[in-house]
């Protein structure tokens, strides 16, 4: 007699197991699949659709669908080996972990803060966004109620607490859907942004309230025990409010996580109070996700703990748990049981309803607050989107009995069609030429027909002709692109700029040491700060954050103002600007990638900027992240296409001058050539060399060198280099490269270089060189030079030649005069970038640095120029010069 195995057969797919099949004792293999497919298919379905600003559980749930009984459900043997019933316990609680801890997030996102600081319109907007659906849900919910009570699967409930439930389903706003669908239309700080988000703060709430109500009526088995839930759930929340949450407090300002970011031991706790919370809560009779919900709601936003928690969880519950959750949604939606004509007249209406309830609601609230006819249809339409808290509801009204399948898909239907349509109609109701034209208008600059009424700022009568010729050159504000990895360059540029130093430092006395009571101030003790007054420049400093799908990022966004009070780079700023007498002002926007240009420029246009200062990558990248790889050459910063296309569409719409600095020792260390490792002889380690300390820059000075070729680019350079002229530190020389005949140039200046990556591209790229020495151009150059201030006399130089070789011996020149002072603050080529005009530059490839920076800076880049490059663009008004 053959004994059977004491053990399970562990050969696999090698003795011809099914994978498929379903083992209890060993479901991992078959959930691996499952999650597999619905992570894989949802990823797949998304991408199309965010092409069309679509947020990601519209793909989820039409996944689920796809996936369910409605379609590949109906192939044979799918659902029997795929998602067989036996399974769905194990699937069904992955999912609701998931369910759990994106309800703790959603509470961790929901910042009480922006309720109090805007209660009467949030409340107004809020309370009318869900009183009107939720009257008309009831509505509706007598013909629902009795037209499909005899589905099979429900409980019999009274028909208050069915249309108590319907009328929360019609009243519900998706806050967190809502929160990226504003973030992806850039209308998060925008007026409409705060009043939907601090309506939808309310709604969510409230929504929550009454929904876990109606889970404790049909939980409860009684009236008075149904009041005994909601007694308990009332005495938890001021439970939570008044003892947990200022014993939490006390562990993170105790640990230091309030401020520097949970550890990992503050994160275990966190998420452990969030599972006991659930449990609380469904031991109770409310559902689990109320109490995780709650938990999120207490945690502290103070110094960005949310946010920073959030960052820490948010990966592995959006991109893993939730797919399954949602998809949960789709396989249990059967479009084949809306199969008659009645069951398709219900799902228009409640479609009608649930859109028509929240956009009446919502414009008319908006309205009564003074908001214009079109901002209050916005707000409407905001208010009507659903998202995934609407089918995390409709999956309570499931599992509860309080809707059949049937009744069921009619929800998901509504909650995909309201979703799907927010963002095509706000789009359409409030795009962002709207948007400038309402804000001009509210700030009081246009008419409602979008003319100007307030007078252009012209110069002070000067009849002084020498100020008129430097009245170009004069910046009054400037727009700094911040960025980490260029902080030593921006901030010696801006200090040139504008650092005019106060008066000679005095000896100090203490008060009481000159007889005067303590806290007074005496023109002996103190200089006089009249100097301090007189402040030219304005500097306003700009750090653009990626903004991704990620939670958290949204969460930045939403609290932006906030976060540009603690983002270091701008808080470094604004203390360069305090010790080196310059005016600034500093903030952190969060945007996609794709639209770092043109937030820049809109920046610079609301603003009214003078100038905008956009450092070179350091990195090559838009990211601001240094790497250290010894074996990268530094000219594959210029090699990167999306910071190439960054570039080209910032300056194909630059709405003033602009300035491109490419750093090469500018207050900085400058860049390394390529080094090999080789093995030899020595008593340090390479750790060593880090440890090394640099030496103070004891020499100040600068010299700036401007090859002087034509156009309209070149004239605005040639008047920014006498405005850096005026700093005492700066000396100049100033070169008139004239061209007497159109000749086609080699751009091949780098044959000192031993750089290989100079010599990466066999072809030779060319120029058409027009006449550039026109009569304007030389006329404009001999006036700038004879009207030379005398205080510039002695440090700045005006010299022309004549050349068929202009790019060439300009850097021939530029190698001959920068870079003779190796110790000093570092010299500077200023070039203009030459877009055309007198200067016809030939076309190239889009993204390209020849076409972005022009033929000349390409070339003093690569000549292996001892010296950072500047290069100038005209725009603005300075084409008007």
């Amino acid at each position: 007699m053959t004994k059977p195995p004491r053990a399970p057969g562990q050969g696999g797919i090698l003795q011809g197991a099914d994978p498929s099949t379903y083992q209890s004792t060993n479901p991992i293999i078959l959930f691996i699949i499952q999650a597999g497919i619905i992570i894989i298919f949802c990823r797949l379905l998304h991408f199309p659709l965010s092409k069309i600003r679509q947020p990601r559980v519209i793909a989820e749930v039409i996944g689920g669908i796809l996936l369910g009984p409605s379609v590949l459900g109906r192939a044979p043997g799918f659902t029997e080996h795929i998602f067989p019933i036996a399974s769905m316990p194990t699937l069904n609680t992955a999912a609701n972990i998931g369910l759990i801890l994106f309800l703790f997030l959603v509470g961790l996102e929901v910042d009480m803060r922006l309720l109090v600081s805007n209660w009467r319109i949030a409340l107004t907007v809020g309370a009318a966004g869900m009183a009107i659906p939720f009257g008309l849900g009831w509505g509706i919910a007598y013909g629902l109620y009795h037209q499909f009570r005899e589905d099979k699967g429900l409980v019999p409930i009274s028909f208050g607490t069915y249309a108590l439930f319907v009328g929360v389903a019609m009243a519900i706003t998706a806050f967190p859907v809502l929160c990226r669908i504003l973030t992806e239309l850039n209308l998060l700080q925008t007026q409409v942004g705060i009043v939907v988000l601090s309506a939808g703060v309310a709604n969510d709430v409230v929504g929550w309230i009454l929904l876990a109500l109606c889970v404790a009526l049909v939980n409860a088995g009684s009236g008075i025990t149904a009041l005994y839930v909601l007694l308990t759930a009332v005495a938890y929340v001021l439970f939570l409010v008044y003892a947990v949450r200022p014993a939490f407090m006390w562990i993170l300002k105790r640990t230091g996580s309030l401020h520097n970011g949970p550890t990992q031991s503050v994160v275990a706790l966190t998420v452990l109070m969030a599972f006991a919370s659930a449990f609380f809560t469904g031991i109770i009779g409310i559902h689990p996700i109320f109490g995780a919900f709650l938990m999120g709601l207490i945690c502290p936003h103070q110094g960005g703990f949310a946010i920073k928690l959030t960052e820490k969880i948010e990966d592995l519950v959006t991109v893993f748990f939730l797919p399954l959750y949602f998809a949960l949604s789709g396989l249990s939606t059967n479009l084949g049981l809306l199969n008659n004509g009645i069951t398709w007249a219900y799902v228009v209406g409640v479609i009608a309803v649930a859109f028509i309830g929240k956009l009446v609601g919502g414009t008319l609230a908006a309205r009564v607050n003074k908001l214009v006819w079109r901002e209050s249809f916005t707000i409407g339409v905001l208010m009507s989107c659903k998202g995934l808290v609407e089918l995390i509801v409709l999956n309570i009204g499931l599992q509860a009995k309080i809707l059949s399948q049937r009744t069921f898909t009619i929800f998901v239907v509504m909650a995909l069609v309201t979703t799907f349509a927010t963002t095509p109609l706000t789009s359409a109701l409030f795009p962002p030429w709207y948007q400038k034209k309402i804000a001009a208008w509210k700030r009081g600059e246009v008419d409602w027909e979008g003319n100007s009424l307030g007078a252009e700022d012209g110069s002070s009568g000067q009849g002084d002709l020498v100020s008129e010729k430097y009245q170009g050159s004069e910046i009054r504000k400037l727009l700094v692109c911040l960025r980490l990895d260029s902080l030593p360059s921006l901030f010696t540029f801006v200090a040139l700029l504008g650092g005019e130093k106060t008066s000679a430092p005095t000896n100090k006395t203490h008060p009481t040491k000159a007889g005067k009571v303590t806290g007074t101030e005496t023109s002996q003790a103190y200089p006089e700060t009249s100097s301090l007054h007189k402040r030219p420049l304005e500097v306003h400093g700009l750090r653009m954050l990626e903004l991704t799908e990620r939670l958290s990022s949204v969460m930045k966004e939403s609290e932006a103002e906030e976060w540009s009070h603690r983002d270091p780079v701008v808080n470094a700023f604004h203390t360069f600007g305090q010790l080196n007498n310059v005016a600034v002002s500093g903030e952190v926007q969060l945007v996609p990638e794709d639209s770092y240009a043109d937030v820049l420029n809109e920046r610079a246009f609301d603003r009214t900027s003078d100038m905008i200062l956009l450092p070179w990558s350091e990195t090559g990248s838009l990211s601001e992240t240094v790497t250290a790889n010894m074996t990268e050459s530094t000219h594959n910063a210029f090699g990167s296409a999306s910071y190439n296309q960054f570039v080209s569409k910032f300056l194909g719409n630059a709405p003033c001058n602009t300035a491109i600095l490419v750093n090469n020792g500018f207050g900085a260390l400058p860049r390394e050539e390529t080094r090999s490792l080789s093995r030899v002889p020595t008593t340090l380690s390479l750790r060593s060399i880090q440890g090394q300390a640099t030496a103070p820059i004891i020499d100040r000075s600068h010299h700036i060198f401007f090859p002087f070729i034509g156009g309209l680019d070149d004239q605005i350079a040639l008047r920014f280099v006498l405005r850096l002229a005026k700093n005492p530190n700066v000396t100049a020389t100033i070169v008139h490269i004239r061209g007497t005949r159109s000749i086609t140039e080699e751009i091949d200046p780098i044959q000192t270089s031993e750089d290989s990556t100079t010599k990466d591209d066999s072809k030779v790229s060319t120029m058409t060189v027009q006449d550039r020495s026109s009569d304007q151009d030389r006329a404009f150059f001999t006036l700038m030079a004879d009207s030379l201030p005398d205080e510039l006399e002695s440090r700045v130089v005006f010299e022309t030649i004549d050349t068929t070789q202009p790019v060439h011996d300009s850097v021939e020149h530029a190698r001959a005069e920068v870079g003779l002072s190796p110790k000093n603050a570092g010299d500077l080529v200023v070039v203009g970038r030459s877009r055309g005009g007198s200067s016809g530059l030939h076309t190239v490839i889009e993204g390209d640095i020849q076409q972005n920076l022009g033929d000349l800076a390409q070339a003093v880049i690569r000549g292996n120029v001892k010296a950072s490059v500047l290069v100038i663009q005209a725009g603005g008004k300075g084409l008007q010069v």
